[in-house]
C-alpha cells in the first residue's frame, strides 16, 4: 500500500516529519501530510489511531515533539494566535457554549480575531455574522439560547461561528458525533456546499468510512499514528487497506447512489456461514 502524494504547491496547511503525543507516549509518528487547497480532506482510522491527535496538531492545539506544521509556509506554533485565528477555523469534538448564550452572540464571537484593542463592533462584523447564519440555515435561530437547540442545530451554529471568523480553512473533529443518520448526511451536505460555494478548504475526522468515501476529495487512512494510504476514495478504500486499518474482513462494492466505494463488513458470523456453504 503506497500513499499518493499531494502536490505541495496546492497545500496551505502541511505537516513535515510530525510527531505528536501525550506525556511519554507518541501517538502520531514522523508523519508527512499536505492538505489539498480548496478540497475536502477526511481523516479516517480505527479508534486511538491518532486521528484527533493529528487534527489537534494541525490546529495548533498540540505542540509537536518533533517536526513541524506549516501554515502558508510558516511554522504554525510560532505564529501569533490572532493571525492563526483569522486564517484557520476549528470545530472541536465536544464544544461547550457559555451558559445562557444566544445563537447570534455565540456566532458573533467568531469575529474576535478581527478586533483590535478596543474591540468595536463594525458593519463588516454584522455582515459576516449574518452571512454565516444564512449559509448554515440558522438565521431563524438567532435569538434562541444555544443550550435549548437540538444536536443538529447546535452543530450548525458552531460551524456558523467558525465561518464568521472569515477563514477559508476549516478543521472539524467528528462533526457528526451524536447525530442520527439523517442529520449526519445533512451536516456533511452543508460542509460540501460550503466547499463548493466558497472554496473553503475542509479537513475533518470522521468515523463512518462509507460517508467519508462519499464526501471526501482526499482521504487519509491512519493506522497506529502513521499514514498507510492517502488519495482519492477510490485509491484508498480497498479491501486490503480496510483490513489493515480496521482489522475487518470486508468486501468493497460501488455505492449505488454516489458511485463511490462502499465497504460491506463480513464479520465472524457471516464468514462462518459462507464457510459452511
Amino acid at each position: 500500500m503506497t500513499a499518493t502524494a499531494t502536490d505541495p504547491r496546492t497545500a496551505r496547511l502541511e505537516a513535515s516529519a510530525l510527531t505528536l503525543g501525550y506525556t511519554d507516549t507518541a501517538v502520531v509518528r514522523d508523519l508527512d501530510l499536505q492538505v489539498p487547497h480548496g478540497k475536502v480532506t477526511v481523516i479516517v482510522g480505527a479508534n486511538a489511531c491518532g486521528k484527533s491527535t493529528l487534527l489537534r496538531g494541525l490546529a495548533r492545539l498540540l505542540k509537536p515533539r518533533s517536526g513541524s506544521v506549516l501554515l502558508d509556509g510558516e511554522a504554525i506554533h510560532r505564529m501569533p494566535t490572532k493571525q492563526v485565528a483569522r486564517t484557520l477555523g476549528l470545530l472541536p469534538q465536544n464544544p461547550v457554549a457559555p451558559e445562557g448564550v444566544t445563537v447570534v452572540d455565540l456566532v458573533g464571537r467568531g469575529r474576535h480575531p478581527h478586533h483590535g484593542a478596543f474591540g468595536r463592533w463594525t458593519s463588516e462584523d454584522e455582515q459576516a455574522v449574518a452571512e454565516a447564519l444564512a449559509l448554515t440555515d440558522t438565521l431563524g435561530l438567532a435569538d434562541r439560547v444555544v443550550d435549548e437547540l437540538s444536536g443538529g442545530q447546535r452543530q450548525r451554529v458552531w460551524i456558523a461561528m467558525a465561518l464568521a471568523q472569515g477563514t477559508d480553512l476549516l478543521l472539524l473533529d467528528e462533526p457528526t458525533t451524536y447525530l442520527d443518520v439523517a442529520h449526519q448526511v445533512e451536516m456533511l451536505d452543508l460542509l460540501a456546499e460550503l466547499n463548493e460555494r466558497r472554496g473553503t478548504t475542509i479537513v475533518m475526522v470522521l468515523h463512518d468510512l462509507n460517508l467519508s468515501a462519499r464526501y471526501a476529495d482526499h482521504l487519509v487512512a491512519l493506522h497506529t499514528g502513521r499514514i498507510v494510504a492517502e488519495g482519492t476514495p477510490r485509491e484508498v478504500v480497498t479491501e486490503d487497506v480496510v483490513r489493515t486499518v480496521f482489522g475487518l474482513d470486508n468486501r468493497v462494492i460501488d455505492d449505488p447512489v454516489s458511485h463511490t466505494p462502499l465497504v460491506v463488513p463480513v464479520g465472524r458470523r457471516h464468514q462462518l456461514l459462507q464457510e459452511d456453504r
